[in-house]
């Protein structure tokens, strides 16, 4: 039986500093036999440029790397074959621009306020709740309070409940559907950079062979 095998499972997307040394044990969950072990996390793959922003790694490299460096190792791979490494001047996200947030949320604010407003005087909801509440007491009434405010406060509790934030306060612990669309909008972001880089390496090729 053969004991010198490796197991290898790509990380999801990682963070890394302009100028970083990039190791396999940083990019890889590593299962191997202990005389391999500490050199196989320790071992060099990719040394960050100064001017690069998003960096691509293979299977294909890493394991014609640790084929290089240790021959009798048989590497088998498990999930993703590829991995996305984005430079970042700093891991931690900065603070938003107070101003920005202000300029953004106030943007929002009247955004939202002119649709919901735009919405009722197209479906005549003034109409509506006139003439609900005509049916319930019997009485005509031009500003039906007793309808209208219960309405306005119940848009802003559906809207709290719909994003399931209030604030920075989470109502639990499912997930919003804004950050399930900001989740989706990412992957499909990383999947477009894999095929890019994908084709650019199939290019780059077809050129190599042109020339030979």
């Amino acid at each position: 039986m053969n004991s010198n095998i490796a197991y290898l499972s790509l990380r999801e997307k990682q963070y890394f500093k302009p100028n970083s040394e990039i190791t396999l044990g940083q990019i890889a969950q590593i299962i191997a036999p202990k005389k391999y072990e500490k050199s196989l996390h320790q071992l060099k793959i990719y040394q960050v440029l100064p001017q690069e922003h998003l960096v691509v790694i293979d299977f294909m490299k890493i394991i014609s790397m640790i084929k290089n460096k240790f021959p009798d190792i048989e590497v088998y791979t498990i999930g993703n074959q590829e991995i996305i490494l984005e430079i970042v001047n700093s891991p931690v996200p900065k603070k938003p621009n107070l101003l920005a947030v202000v300029f953004v949320w106030i943007l929002l604010f009247i955004g939202s306020g002119l649709a919901i407003m735009n919405f009722h005087y197209d479906v005549s909801m003034l109409d509506v709740h006139q003439r609900l509440y005509y049916l319930v007491t019997g009485q005509e009434k031009a500003k039906p309070l007793l309808l209208q405010i219960p309405y306005s406060l119940g848009i802003g509790l559906g809207m709290i409940l719909f994003f399931n934030h209030l604030f920075k306060k989470k109502i639990n612990e499912e997930p919003s559907p804004l950050e399930v669309e900001m989740f989706l909008y990412q992957k499909n972001l990383d999947q477009y950079v894999l095929a890019n880089e994908n084709e650019d390496k199939k290019n780059k090729q077809n050129n190599r062979n042109e020339g030979q």
